[in-house]
């Protein structure tokens, strides 16, 4: 089991460490979050996280039990678009995969000091445990290197528990809509966060979305509309609990507001793409679509 890679393109590195999240929705654009973007991201959605790498692709994954009220969350990126050298061996032949896991804040903090690095260099290491190596290569006034190393402990996810980290499926959802402009959304639901605990999230097939919250002190409602409705068709001919409904119908799910808040904090840019699947009064599904990440995030509501 072997993996190591590098980063030489600043740009890349910026987009792989500061803000934002591309691939697929489940946490960029290269203008829009650093390798210290995704991974401040994920940083502040989990306190740790499973990194899987592929030949081809990382993931980071968050499966905290939605039925005992945690989130979860399914970060994707292609190797290509952020590494210049990428070698990785799995555990075996037929099962070329590795499952790592960590705590991100750890490793945000390790790419926090390659901001103006030459490079950066990272290696599955296991002298005394295993870790991850973060070797960042600094600019010098003389013809030697500066290397800053950090070792950032693992724990290696045994073969036979991988299906506890599979990609999670899309719900039967009520409603999909886009959303508004995250930053918009921020301010709003940070103002809220400060009255109540939990925020009511509706919305309905004519693009109409409301942010709720309700006290014995007080009741604040923001509008938002015509934000349009995703087309969702499958190749297999899938059908949501959309298919049908009436257009004006609220699908609603009252959820954690610190939840929703960290997403929102973590999004620095606009995505490509943003949306949201309502289960009514079970779950709310965020779809955040960058150029080269996707991060998929489960808020479970609370009864």
């Amino acid at each position: 089991m072997r993996f190591r890679a590098k980063i030489v393109d600043l740009a890349c590195l910026n987009h792989f460490s500061q803000t934002g999240v591309h691939g697929v929705i489940t946490a960029v654009t290269s203008s829009s979050l650093p390798p210290a973007g995704i991974i401040n991201t994920i940083a502040k959605l989990a306190k740790t996280c499973i990194l899987r790498l592929t030949v081809c692709k990382l993931y980071f994954i968050l499966s905290d039990k939605v039925a005992n009220g945690g989130a979860s969350m399914w970060c994707e990126l292609s190797q290509g678009n952020f590494f210049d050298e990428f070698q990785m061996e799995g555990v075996a032949a037929e099962h070329n995969e590795i499952y790592l896991e960590f705590v991100p804040e750890n490793l945000w903090r390790a790419f926090k000091t390659a901001q103006s690095a030459k490079a950066v260099k990272i290696k599955l290491t296991n002298k005394h445990c295993p870790c991850l190596r973060v070797a960042v290569e600094l600019p010098s006034l003389s013809s030697s290197s500066r290397i800053v190393t950090h070792d950032i402990p693992v724990g290696v996810i045994p073969r036979r528990m991988w299906n506890d980290f599979r990609e999670p499926s899309v719900p039967d959802f009520d409603v999909s809509i886009y959303l508004p402009v995250l930053k918009t959304m921020k301010s709003v639901v940070e103002r809220m966060k400060n009255l109540s605990n939990f925020i009511v999230i509706e919305a309905n097939l004519s693009g109409e979305m409301n942010l709720k919250i309700e006290t014995d002190l007080v009741s604040v409602t923001t509008h938002f509309k015509d934000l349009g409705n995703p087309p969702w068709a499958s190749e297999d001919g899938y059908q949501s609990s959309a298919q049908g409904r009436d257009v004006e119908s609220m699908a609603e799910a009252c959820i954690d507001i610190k939840k929703l808040q960290q997403l929102l904090a973590g999004q620095q840019v606009n995505p490509t793409k943003a949306l949201c699947n309502i289960v009514h009064k079970r779950i709310v599904h965020f779809i955040l679509l960058h150029e080269e990440v996707s991060l998929q995030y489960f808020i479970p509501a609370i009864a």
